[in-house]
């Protein structure tokens, strides 16, 4: 069944209008007695059928609540310094199949693309968007938050007063694999940082760890942009989450 989500709480009886009113009624030519799966901003979910069209708006009416549990045990944050292209594209759509939490999306010394402030809203508006279909085809019982675009060291001094373990994934860490460094830990909010495709400056490592954050490796090669986010994303899900099967 189709999936939508409203910001609001669940009630016997609601309309939707918009987007999802329009794809349900024009693209997906739905008729009334259709069902459809409709989750809130506090994660309840329910079947809805469709009891009539009015003008650009839809009306449901709860046949039942749906007791499912979809989202993983932990918070996570990817950090993500802008990469070339559409690559954060992917990384969004990925990230939320993945059970990502929060998507912040930085500006560090090595990204190559720039962004003046129109441009980062309509970047920001398109990446919730990605999010927001990707949750819905995954089944998500929450949508991801992608954030505003950000400066790395304006995030990494407001991340570190918050109760969030974070790592920063460094190709020339050789230290502490990321493996280990989730093993250390019995938290359940977590934050990962991963760099452009020019990596990290040795500055930014370094007044990173002069806030306490740890560099961690993520293997023996050099990964992509993309390919390191994903990973990321895995890794912390199988040690700490639910991928692989819940615990």
């Amino acid at each position: 069944m189709r999936r939508i989500f409203i910001a609001d709480l669940l009630k016997k009886n609601i309309t939707i209008t918009g987007a999802d009113a329009h794809h349900l009624s024009r693209v997906m030519r739905s008729k009334i007695g259709d069902h459809i799966v409709v989750a809130d901003d506090e994660g309840k979910v329910g079947e809805y059928a469709i009891t009539g069209f009015t003008g650009d708006s839809i009306d449901l009416e709860l046949i039942a609540c749906i007791a499912e549990n979809t989202e993983s045990p932990v918070d996570v944050t990817l950090a993500q310094c802008l990469p070339k292209g559409d690559k954060l594209e992917l990384i969004t759509q990925k990230a939320t199949e993945l059970g990502i939490n929060t998507i912040v999306p930085l500006v560090s010394d090595n990204c190559v693309v720039r962004y003046d402030g129109k441009k980062m809203k309509a970047k920001q508006d398109k990446w919730q968007k990605i999010a927001n279909e990707a949750g819905k085809q995954c089944g998500r019982s929450c949508l991801p938050v992608v954030e505003a675009i950000t400066p790395l060291k304006d995030w990494l001094q407001d991340i570190v007063s918050q109760n969030t373990a974070v790592c920063m994934c460094y190709e020339n860490e050789e230290q502490i694999g990321i493996k280990e460094f989730l093993r250390q830990l019995t938290g359940s909010k977590f934050a990962v940082v991963i760099g452009p495709e020019g990596g990290f400056s040795l500055a930014e490592i370094e007044f990173a760890k002069s806030l306490g954050i740890k560099s961690v490796s993520l293997g023996n090669r050099i990964l992509r942009a993309e390919t390191a986010a994903i990973a990321a994303m895995a890794i912390i899900q199988y040690e700490k989450g639910d991928l692989g099967g819940r615990q």
